[in-house]
Parts: C-alpha cells; structure tokens; sequence
C-alpha cells in the first residue's frame, strides 16, 4: 500500500561537519571565510564556521534513497529529482547535529508533454537540532516517468 500525503518516508541524523562545510564552500566557490575560518566566524557572533546554503544535500548520503522510492511506490529507473529548495530558520554552523523527517506533502498524476502520465510526488523535510528546534526545511518534488 502506498503511503498517503502526511505519511513520514524516513528519517535521517548527522552532523554538520567542519571538513564537509571546506568541502561545499570549494566546490561552490563560496568565498565568505565565515565558512572556513573559525576566526571570521566568531567575528561575526558564531561559534563555529558556517555551513554554505546548499549543505543539507549531505542528507541524502544517509538515506536509502531506492527504498524511499520504492516505498512511494515508484520505479526507481523512471524517477528524477524535479526541483528542490530550502528554507532555513537560521544558520547551520559546524557541530551542529541535525535529524531530518521527510514526509509526503502532495502526490499528483498529471499529463506529459510527450504522451503518457508523470507523476509527482512532493516531499518535504522539517530538520531540527539537538534542542528539537526546527533549524530548516527542505522540500523536493519526485517526478517518475511514464513508461516510453
């Protein structure tokens, strides 16, 4: 049975870790040293250095993204990413450990462009620190492709 719109997908925990934070900022080409210098970080009132906007991508190095999919009902081979944003309640800084629960919040059929149905299903991930404070949302929308 798939699961309907409210229904949690999964949950996932992990840290906000220094090393990942260099990381994001090189390959972005982020070029603010508050999120590599603890220094410049603490200059501007934080006790860490800053996670880059598009940080929480790291979540889904601890999902199984196939079993999500599957659990959606979807054929994995046919499912693409459609568009994903973030909305964030405040920085993430490094040492910040964070657990995301990712939840279906729309499932829709619609006509493709091309002939045959897609269906999209939008998920949405309410992700809190250590205090249970919600920190940022994310929220994805899945499109699986008719079959050709």
């Amino acid at each position: 049975m798939i699961p309907g719109i409210g229904s949690i997908v999964d949950r996932v925990q992990f840290d906000v870790e220094r090393g990942k934070i260099l990381e994001f900022a090189r390959a972005t080409g982020a070029s603010d040293p508050a999120h590599t210098d603890p220094e410049a970080a603490s200059q501007r009132g934080f006790s860490a250095p800053l996670a880059t906007a598009t940080h929480l991508v790291v979540a889904g190095q601890y999902r199984d993204a196939r079993a999500a999919v599957t659990l959606l009902g979807m054929e994995y081979s046919r499912v693409v990413v459609g568009s994903t944003m973030w909305e964030y309640d405040r920085p993430l800084i490094a040492g910040d450990r964070l657990t995301g629960v990712r939840r279906i919040i729309a499932d829709e059929t619609k006509a493709g462009s091309r002939g045959g149905n897609m269906r999209l299903v939008t998920l949405e991930t309410d992700f809190t620190d250590d205090q249970g404070l919600r920190v940022a949302r994310q929220r994805e929308v899945l499109i699986e492709k008719g079959e050709q």
